[in-house]
């Protein structure tokens, strides 16, 4: 997808955005809780088949976007329609659930019960109630996500890896045409982080996953598209790479004895160097002494986050 700056914001011209199937269109969305709290405003967003990554701080709206989409909650204004079924209509909430999997951060599993009955038994609340089909569906599922040596283990004595596993497991019951999983690898070792990202990455193809999540090593290493959100509004939409983009130019190393100076930029990280430090910097222009540097995706993630004040902020059309 190309991309152009305007107002210090990249945004997809409308000239040169490749043309999908939309899975999700989401138009002029705002969800306002008590007191006039705006959760999300204004969102503009349009989504198809493959991985996107939804990125923002705590508080940025992820949650409420992520519960609107799942039809928990209702927006105050503007539209959802996912898979063609509009989420404003009874009908299109009960649609959705049919054609919809989700890994919420918690997800409630029953101890007591084995990994087999537990997918078996959430299979049965999916409606797939033909006892063949179900056990067929389950132990290939299990197979897949690697759990079959341990599927008639209770639950209770899984690792916290295999647990986000059989998650996985649950989600893709009924194989669902759109998976929307949040802060997957949060709290994970790395070498389950690792499977992890390997298990999410081929989810992509033929569906479109929504990753939400805090981590950005695993946008970048499982989304082609991210989607960025600060205080309810949505402030990058586009491709993985657009978003390195933004710190293009921005990106410097500083060594130094002590602290940077003051004003020489937003520190992204430091690391010990000889008897000082070695900073990554993201600013506006070069602090002395320091050195241009590729960036990467943490990198355009901060400069987008701190760099662009309010006024600089355009929302991205969804059209």
């Amino acid at each position: 997808m190309a991309l152009q700056v305007r107002s210090g914001i990249l945004i997809p011209p409308r000239q040169h955005r490749k043309a999908y199937v939309v899975s999700i269109d989401i138009r002029d969305l705002t969800k306002t809780y008590h007191r006039d709290t705006k959760a999300l405003d204004g969102i503009t967003l349009r989504a198809g088949p493959g991985m996107v990554g939804l990125l923002g701080a705590n508080g940025a709206g992820k949650t409420t976007l992520i519960r609107i989409l799942t039809s928990v909650l209702q927006p105050t204004s503007g539209s959802v329609h996912v898979l063609g079924l509009d989420l404003a209509t009874s009908s299109g909430r009960a649609g959705i659930k049919r054609k919809l999997g989700y890994l919420p951060q918690y997800l409630d599993i029953y101890p007591d019960l084995t990994g087999r009955e537990f997918l078996s038994y959430i299979a049965l609340l999916k409606g797939i109630t033909a006892k063949r089909a179900r056990t067929r569906q389950v132990s290939r599922l299990l197979e897949e996500l690697s759990l079959e040596q341990v599927a008639d283990r209770r639950v209770g004595g899984y690792s916290g890896g295999m647990k986000r596993r059989l998650g996985i497991g649950q989600a893709l019951l009924g194989d669902p045409a759109i998976i929307i999983v949040d802060e997957p690898t949060a709290g994970l070792d790395p070498e389950e982080r690792m499977r992890f990202r390997s298990l999410l990455s081929g989810l992509g193809t033929g569906r479109t996953v929504i990753l939400s999540t805090h981590i950005l090593d695993d946008v970048a290493q499982t989304c082609p598209e991210v989607a960025v959100l600060k205080k309810g509004r949505l402030i990058h939409s586009g491709t993985t790479e657009s978003l390195v983009n933004a710190a293009q130019g921005r990106t410097f190393l500083l060594s130094s004895p002590g602290t940077p100076p003051s004003g020489a930029g937003t520190v992204v990280n430091a690391q010990a160097a000889g008897t000082g430090m070695r900073y990554r910097l993201v600013a506006d222009s070069p602090p002395p002494g320091a050195t241009p540097a590729e960036p990467t995706l943490e990198d355009g993630y901060v400069a987008l986050m701190h760099l662009m004040s309010a006024s600089d902020i355009r929302t991205p059309g969804g059209s």
